[in-house]
């Protein structure tokens, strides 16, 4: 435990009127008029009064044991949202002792949060124990390891302050918005769906697993009569069809520099994560398996797809810690490696930010890698572009600024059309709407059995 002792405010005041008192006593032993010798006695017993009470004062605090803290927080948060902290403290002490607590933050760069209702001030009652609470909102992703409480105790005639560090570790795992949806603080998926926009689209013929016979349903299409069972039983006999449930879905995820760009308080890498992890939870509900391959990390990472509910907890804790870099994308590199780990046919689902210069290499490696595997392309746009697109042009500068926003999403949108021509399929939205039409393309496909 670090200990630091420092003079208080009734401290210091007191230390103010003995010097304005021995300024009073110099001015009259100079103009020589006065009691001077009495209020010089005077003021060195003061000076020794106050001394010897500060003293004591201050052996007092320093010997006061501190008392015994513990943190309760969650071990798992989500991104964004306000969690509650909760402290105990125990004592021994037999007189009331009044104390200011405030908690230290995570260690680490990359972790930061908000905190409300700290540092708080309460009076420790002897032989009870307190409590307080605060509120804590992660801003970032990641491992946050929690070590010290800071502590500040007054001492009984209130000269002195003592501020103290005591180590108290707790750990916690900040996932991404999506955990809520994970921990069931959600109703039902389908509705949550419909509230974010997403919608099924009806299926255009049967899925392409065949399921079981039965009889022949008012509804039912011709083609599902199966002739042969029904000469043998004489009665209408028709095959019944569900959706493929051994899909395999891989997501391709650029943790480059261009996803950085930030609209709202998420990152585009933020934003990202989040579809991917929604569209893999309505994907594992579908029976499909799910898995995520990364490019342009500090190290990239590849978790091999898996059916089961279970694995949507396995992909939270592989990708909840994960940040962008400043590292360029590398797309025939990353492809190459799907090539690589991936033999079975899969859809491929790449997430990054198209840029105009992003040509021959680029179509050449998404090529190569539709020839094995279903590819879809969702290219995230800056909402400042769409900004920038409809605001009124009334000054030089704005015009500049039309002039190139303009320019540059016709490029983009050329590159687009490119992949289009070539049979890959490209999603071009701004990142809030990723989820919704990822989820909605899954489906659409899914239900027309061309997954």
């Amino acid at each position: 435990m670090k200990q630091l002792l420092k003079p208080s405010t009734r401290m210091l005041w007191w230390l103010v009127i003995l010097a304005a008192f021995a300024v009073l006593v110099g001015i009259l032993q100079a103009l020589g008029r006065g009691p001077t010798v009495r209020l010089d006695s005077l003021f060195w017993a003061l000076i020794c009064a106050i001394g010897a009470l500060a003293l004591l004062d201050a052996f007092w605090l320093w010997r006061l044991p501190s008392p015994r803290v513990q943190r309760h927080l969650s071990g798992s948060l989500a991104l964004g949202r306000w969690s509650e902290v909760r402290i105990d403290l125990e004592h021994n002490f037999r007189r009331s002792v009044p104390l200011t607590l405030f908690d230290h933050g995570p260690q680490g760069s990359g972790n930061h949060c908000e905190v409300e209702y700290l540092p708080q001030q309460m009076t420790l009652r002897p032989h009870r124990k307190a409590q307080l609470t605060y509120r804590l909102r992660p801003t970032s992703r990641g491992h946050f390891i929690f070590q010290r409480i800071e502590i500040q105790l007054r001492s009984p005639l209130r000269l002195w302050l003592s501020r103290r560090y005591l180590p108290v570790a707790n750990s916690a795992r900040v996932y991404p918005d999506f955990a809520r949806l994970h921990n069931g603080q959600l109703l039902a998926v389908d509705n949550w769906l419909s509230q974010i926009g997403v919608r099924q689209r009806q299926r255009r013929g049967p899925g392409l697993e065949f399921n079981q016979l039965r009889e022949f349903r008012e509804g039912d299409s011709l083609r599902q009569i199966d002739w042969k069972a029904t000469a043998r039983q004489r009665i209408p006999i028709a095959r019944e069809y569900q959706d493929e449930r051994d899909q395999q879905i891989v997501f391709l995820l650029d943790c480059g520099r261009r996803m950085r760009s930030q609209d709202g308080e998420l990152t585009h890498f933020d934003h990202a994560l989040n579809a991917c992890l929604l569209l893999g939870y309505v994907a594992l509900r579908q029976g499909d398996a799910v898995g995520v391959s990364t490019f342009a990390a500090e190290h990239d990472r590849h978790l091999a797809p898996v059916k089961g509910v279970a694995q949507l907890n396995v992909l939270l804790n592989h990708v909840y810690d994960l940040n962008s870099t400043r590292r360029p994308a590398d797309y025939s590199a990353a492809i190459r490696q799907v090539l690589i780990r991936q033999k079975r046919r899969a859809l491929v689902v790449l997430v990054t930010n198209l840029r105009d210069e992003d040509d021959e290499d680029l179509l050449g490696a998404v090529k190569q890698l539709s020839r094995h595997h279903r590819v879809l392309v969702a290219s995230l746009r800056e909402e400042v572009l769409d900004a920038l697109r409809q605001t009124p042009v009334r000054t030089w500068q704005q015009a500049l600024d039309y002039c190139g926003t303009v320019a540059f999403l016709n490029a983009r949108a050329a590159l687009h059309e490119r992949l289009s021509a070539h049979g890959i399929p490209v999603l071009d939205v701004r990142p809030a709407e990723l989820g919704p039409q990822l989820v909605s393309r899954y489906l659409s496909w899914k239900k027309a059995g061309t997954l």
